[in-house]
Order: structure tokens, then C-alpha cells, then sequence
């Protein structure tokens, strides 16, 4: 073996496991997880009182840094997050995918998978001063570009993105969304669509969607909201987890309330996935990271393995990725190591609702490919 992780609190959802274990890795992948390891001549590292969790997947960022304004550093925020597949969703569509996979993706060394925007140029036009909807000149739709692209890169492309709603389509409707699902139709591959603010409503967007696919931004705020004023979910969305589609956080910077959240899970709805929609415009708050975003569902009501479940194995089940999300032996090497502190530890939404929580978890390290990677 190479490394051996030795002593901390092993949560790994995907086997039912959560007991104190050695993880052992060899040739970048998971070699054996037991109580004792024989480490031999591996590098030991004692991460007794931490939990070790498989790599944790955010499904929703952006991170075509230099490339669109909303980019962020992808290495910079998956080491202070724990994050070790950083999965962005649409900053490039077919007209500049190769300068993403060429620029970023290649030199990386975190994981970058990508969904491709249907749109020619991704999220070209959004910052603090301009904000333009890629989705809202139809003209910038391109099917035939999109398919090829997504044929040429089939290793990094994971699906397909698109957004509606009035900030992202102006008055196009679901003519975006249904372009999106002709091209993930000829691909083959999930559909991620986004949803701001009607038109369309989250019931057209919802109810178009098919199994697997993947609708973020699940528990906004009114308007556009899961839940009805009177805190039930709304039928079109229990109808559609019935079929098989997939609800993430995709928190961001106007995505999630507290409001939202607490509804669905007084109902019993929880997210399929938890991710962070970090991006230029919400790194500094009310995002910040994906540890951050995965704490306030912690503090509101969800076990610690139901929220590594959101980052790992039902990730990995989004992507179609199943060597990923697991410490399965034979899986990826990779792992988080987390620290839950208990305090009084403020959170905010996107409505600027503070909530004062009583867990904070934070990032202590990864390891990517079976080799320790946090640096001083």
C-alpha cells in the first residue's frame, strides 16, 4: 500500500458503513478498509477524532476561471472545502469547451467533470454589472454544436445543462429546455436544468424532465418555490422523484432559503444531492463552499451520514460514476477528512435570513488518487 489512513470515524453510506477503521490505498485506488491494516511501508497519517468520508462530489460549480466571470479557482476551493470532484455545470457550452478542457480541466489536479450548455458560449455574460441570460436569445441555442462536442469529450462530459427562468431565458419559456432535451436525447446523456424565476414555472420545468435528470436549484424561494404557502410540496414534484428525477441544492447566490428547506424536510423531502453552486458572485457568502452548504442541512434536522450520503454516492449516481462516492476497495482513491465542531456558528441564505446553528463542519484534508493532497 502507499498511504493508510489510521483511526477516524470511516462514514461511507454506499456500503452502510460508519465505525472506526484504517482506509488503505494502493496504485490510486481504495485498497482495503478494516479495523487494523497492516501499513507496511505505506505513509501513515493519524486521523483519529476526524471522519473520513469518501471524496466528497460537488455536483453544482463554476469554475472556468479566466474563462467566464463567474469562474473560481477550482484547486483553491476544493482544498478548503474537501472537495475532491468538483463538477461545473455549464460555464462553457460547444463554442468554447475545448479552451475549458485545455486550460483548466486538463492541468487540474482535482477532478473537473463538466455538463455542457446548450448554449453556444455557457454563462458568457453574468457578473456583478452585467447580466445577461444565455438562454434569452434563442439564436444562441445550439443543438447540433452541443451534441458533437459532447460526443468528442465523453470522458469529462457528464451531461447536459441548461437554464429558464426569467434571469437566465427572459421571455423564451421552455423553448431552452426543450432544445436541452433533444440534445441530451441524442446523446444519451442526464439533462441538469436550472430554475430562477417564472416563466416557465417549476411545474412545466419539472414535469418535462425524465428519469435521472437532474433539476437544481430544488428548494428556492418563492417565487418558484417547491413547497405551497401552507408548507406542503407541491404535487408536480413529489410526481416527479416518484419517476426517477434527481433534486439538488445548487445553493449559489439566490437559490436556497432556510423557509424552502424547512418545509421539504418537515414534509420528508430531502435532496437527492447537496452542492454549492460556488461561483465569483457567492464565494464570499452566501455559498461560500460546499462544507458550509452541507453543514446547514446538519443544522437543520439531517444525520451526518444522510448529508455525506448527498455529497458521495448520490452524487456518484447523478454523474453515472459509480467509481466514484465510494471507499469501496477497488473504487478511486479519494477521501475527505471532516471535522463536526458543536458551538453557536451563524448561517445565512440567500434572502439574508440568519439561522444560528449548532455544528459547523470543516475540511481537514483530502486525498486525491490514493495520494495525500492538502498543502500548508
Amino acid at each position: 500500500m502507499d498511504l493508510v489512513l489510521r483511526g477516524g470515524r470511516v462514514i461511507d453510506p454506499a456500503q452502510g458503513l460508519d465505525a472506526v477503521c484504517d482506509v488503505g490505498f494502493s496504485g490510486g485506488r481504495v485498497a482495503a478498509v478494516a479495523p487494523c491494516l497492516d501499513a507496511g511501508s505505506a505513509a501513515v497519517r493519524d486521523v483519529s477524532g476526524l471522519i473520513v468520508t469518501p471524496g466528497l462530489i460537488d455536483l453544482h460549480t463554476h469554475v472556468y476561471w479566466g474563462g467566464t466571470s463567474l469562474g473560481i479557482d477550482a484547486e483553491a476551493f476544493c482544498r478548503s472545502s474537501g472537495v475532491t470532484t468538483a463538477v461545473d455545470t455549464g460555464s462553457a457550452g460547444p463554442g468554447n469547451f475545448a479552451g475549458f478542457r485545455k486550460h483548466v480541466i486538463e492541468p487540474s489536479q482535482v477532478r473537473i467533470l463538466a455538463y455542457l450548455h446548450v448554449s453556444h458560449a455557457g454563462i458568457y455574460g453574468f457578473s456583478r454589472t452585467v447580466m445577461v441570460g444565455e438562454s434569452e436569445d434563442i439564436r444562441l441555442m445550439d443543438p447540433e454544436g452541443a451534441t458533437r462536442v459532447a460526443g468528442e469529450n465523453r470522458d469529462i462530459i457528464v451531461g447536459i445543462k441548461v437554464r429558464v427562468g426569467r434571469h437566465a431565458s427572459g421571455d423564451q419559456g421552455l423553448a431552452p429546455l426543450i432544445i436541452a432535451l433533444q440534445v441530451a436525447e441524442e446523446t444519451g446523456l442526464p439533462l441538469m436544468a436550472h430554475i430562477d424565476e417564472p416563466p416557465p414555472s417549476y411545474e412545466e420545468v419539472v414535469d418535462r424532465l425524465r428519469p435521472g435528470d437532474v433539476l437544481t436549484h430544488a428548494f428556492r424561494p418563492f417565487p418558484n418555490s417547491p413547497a405551497t404557502a401552507r408548507g406542503t410540496v407541491r404535487p408536480a414534484v413529489l410526481a416527479a422523484r416518484k419517476r426517477g428525477v434527481l433534486f439538488d441544492i445548487g445553493h449559489g447566490m439566490g437559490s436556497f432559503s432556510f423557509r424552502t428547506a424547512r418545509a421539504m424536510l418537515a414534509n420528508g423531502f430531502k435532496p437527492d444531492t447537496i452542492s454549492s453552486d460556488v461561483h465569483a458572485l457567492c464565494i464570499n457568502g452566501p455559498a461560500f463552499d460546499q462544507v458550509t452548504t452541507l453543514s446547514k442541512f446538519l443544522c437543520l434536522g439531517m444525520s451526518l451520514p444522510e448529508v455525506v450520503r448527498a455529497s458521495t454516492v448520490n452524487a456518484a449516481f447523478a454523474l453515472k460514476r459509480p467509481d466514484l462516492g465510494s471507499l469501496k476497495p477497488g473504487s478511486t482513491g479519494d477521501a475527505t477528512l471532516l471535522r463536526v465542531e458543536d458551538g453557536s456558528f451563524d448561517y445565512v441564505d440567500v434572502l439574508g435570513e440568519h439561522f444560528e446553528g449548532r455544528q459547523r463542519m470543516t475540511a481537514q484534508g483530502v486525498v486525491i488518487a490514493g495520494k495525500w493532497w492538502h498543502p500548508a
